[in-house]
Parts: structure tokens; C-alpha cells; sequence
């Protein structure tokens, strides 16, 4: 049975009634909620988007991102963190989306300095990247047999490729035999994914090029073949010391062929024993060992191009030097211990010389 309700006097005090929240109170609680949460998250997003630390113990250095064919930003921006030039690649993205540039992404090299927070990186990424190619060197006088690892060096190629197209000889409409001498010495750019075929189908091409109708013509008229242009060339570019040297020399070896006799060339001897030059031993009766190449042993040009001469080479025979100072047929030269040359139209003048200045 419920006790009757208690009714206070007249005149006593009416205790307080406790009040719930009011709505806005309850507002202002989820609101202060809310900034309490996205002031964390936008620390933290904040914090995504600085420079990562350097791992203790190890300097962080510049990095280059290199973009190929077919990647995407996703891929690119996950490498990027991997490698600890970002804190998360989604928080790279999201910024490239943002402004607009996640489509600018392309193909190439894209050079990361240290210290990049992803704002920068992003920027970064919006600009042109450097051309994705590698650049080799070819030097002039290199035989065939020492490309492959100049190419192997710049990571272009492979060995087994490189090899059977540097044998190829059917690439070009002018070597016999093989390739060597028809591979123009250069710098070449090329992309990475270039194959062993088309980087030698490229030297041969730019080789073809020196061969315009006009320099033919005159190698003709001289009574030389387009390969036995490029032989003499590649004998001219073995003994020149220097370029300026190369038209006399060019025009001793071209008397020497016109009145037969025999041309003499210490590098063709090397060359034909399979040694380079400083290797040949007299003592050991190198000289006079016979090969289609020695030509010490044999009158007339060698069997093919001993290396790949430049153009002062290949130029040096159209444009040869055939007169001694006095005059006379040039027949002899030697290369003086004084840095000149000295040329001589008679054996004895020539033997003369050797004493003196060798």
C-alpha cells in the first residue's frame, strides 16, 4: 500500500528540482567532441606529411625515382615511402589529388634532394622529370672486343645479346668477316630497355653516314674499297698521336701502298696475335710471325680494320699529307721522344732519326 504523499506546510521552502541537460549544452559537448578528434587526426595527418627521420646511424641521401613506362603514382608513391623519402605514400596521393597534379606523373628520372616534406615531393612529381636514358661513350680507336664492357658498364645490354649482334656482320653493307671497324665511336643515348641488336644496328647506321657519295667518290679514286678506307682509317687512328698527325701518316701509308712496300704497322701485328700494343715482345719473335694482319710479314693492307676509327680518321685518308717538308715522297716516320714526329722520304734518313730521337 503506497504511503500518502507528504503535502509540505504553508510557507516552507520548496526544495530545488534538478534540471537534465539542455540541448544546446549537449551541442557545445559534441561539438568540443568532434574538434577534439579532427584536431588529433589533423596532427597526425600533419605529422604524415613531414620529412622522415633519419634511421640512427645512417645519413639519408638524395634519391632519384625512376618512373617507367606503364607505372602508376600508386606505385610510385608506395616505392617513395619504402624507401623513406615519405612518410605514406597515401598521404602523397591525396595531396597530387588535390591540386590536380596526380596526372602529371611521366616517364623519367625524378631527382629527390634529402629533407622533402610530401608538399615538395608533390611538387616534384607535378614537374618535368629528366629524360629516362643512359648515356655511353664510345672512344675512338676501341676494338670490337671492348665494347661489351663499356655497355655492361653503362647497363645497357646483355652479354650473350651484345655478343651475337657484334658478330652479326649481315647489319652492315660494308664489312666482310665482322663488324670491326663499322661501329662508329660516339656518344650514344639510349633508353634502358634498348636491345643488344638495336644498339649495334645504331653504331653501324651512324658508321654508314661517313660514307656519303662524295667521300666514296674520292676513297675510289684513290683506289681504295669502302673497307679498305675504314682499314687504313683504323691503322691511321692506332699510330696518330693526335688528330693533327693523322693526314701525314695517312699519306705515308697510301706512297707506301702505291710504290708496294710493305706498311709496317705495329698495331696490325698486335691485333692479328690478339694483344694489345704494349704487349708485343720483338724478343719473343712476335714481328715475324705470320698473320693476315702483320703487315711486316705481308705487302698491301691487312685482312680487315684493326679498331673503329673516328671521322679525323676516316677523313685523314681523303685528306692526306703525301710531301715531306723538302718536298719528297713521304715514306718513314717516327715518333720522337720530343713529342714530334718526324717524317722521311728515304730509309736511311729514317734510321737517322730513330737514333736521334728515339
Amino acid at each position: 500500500m503506497n504511503a500518502p504523499a507528504v503535502t509540505p506546510p504553508p510557507g516552507a521552502p520548496v526544495p530545488p528540482r534538478r534540471r537534465g541537460w539542455r540541448w544546446w549544452q549537449v551541442l557545445l559537448l559534441l561539438l568540443l567532441l568532434i574538434l577534439l578528434v579532427l584536431g588529433g587526426g589533423v596532427a597526425y595527418v600533419y605529422d604524415l606529411t613531414r620529412p622522415p627521420a633519419a634511421v640512427s646511424g645512417n645519413e639519408k641521401q638524395p634519391y632519384t625515382l625512376e618512373v617507367k613506362p606503364g607505372d602508376t603514382l600508386m606505385g610510385a608513391a608506395e616505392r617513395l615511402q619504402q624507401a623513406g623519402i615519405v612518410r605514406s605514400g597515401d598521404v602523397l596521393r591525396t595531396i597530387m589529388r588535390l591540386r590536380g597534379t596526380a596526372g602529371r606523373l611521366r616517364e623519367g628520372y625524378y631527382d629527390l634532394p634529402v629533407g622533402l616534406d610530401a608538399f615538395q615531393v608533390a611538387e616534384r612529381l607535378a614537374d618535368t622529370p629528366r629524360p629516362r636514358i643512359r648515356t655511353v661513350t664510345i672512344p675512338e680507336g676501341k676494338r670490337l672486343k671492348d665494347l661489351p664492357a663499356i655497355f655492361a658498364a653503362a647497363g645497357l645490354g646483355d652479354a650473350a645479346g651484345l655478343k651475337t649482334s657484334l658478330n652479326d656482320v649481315k647489319l652492315s653493307r660494308y664489312a666482310r668477316g665482322t663488324l670491326e671497324g663499322f661501329l662508329f665511336p660516339a656518344t650514344y643515348p639510349f633508353r634502358p630497355e634498348v636491345s643488344s641488336k638495336d644498339i649495334v644496328n645504331t653504331l653501324v647506321t651512324r658508321m654508314e653516314q661517313e660514307f656519303t657519295p662524295e667521300r666514296v667518290a674520292t676513297a675510289r679514286k684513290l683506289g681504295l674499297s669502302v673497307n679498305d678506307w675504314v682499314t687504313l682509317a683504323s691503322m691511321v687512328q692506332a699510330e696518330a698521336a693526335n688528330t693533327a698527325e693523322m693526314p701525314t701518316i695517312a699519306g705515308i701509308f697510301l706512297n707506301r701502298l702505291k710504290v708496294n712496300i710493305a706498311l709496317g704497322a705495329d698495331p696490325t701485328v698486335a691485333y692479328g696475335l690478339g694483344k694489345d700494343l704494349n704487349q708485343l715482345d720483338r724478343s719473343a719473335g712476335d714481328f715475324t710471325k705470320d698473320t693476315p694482319y702483320n703487315t711486316y710479314t705481308r705487302k698491301g693492307l691487312p685482312a680487315g680494320p684493326i679498331n673503329n676509327p673516328g671521322e679525323a680518321a676516316l677523313l685523314s685518308i681523303l685528306n692526306s699529307r703525301r710531301t715531306t717538308a723538302t718536298g719528297k715522297q713521304a715514306l718513314y716516320f717516327v715518333h720522337g721522344l720530343d713529342g714530334k714526329i718526324h717524317v722521311n722520304s728515304d730509309y736511311a734518313s729514317h734510321l737517322r732519326d730513330v737514333a736521334r730521337y728515339r
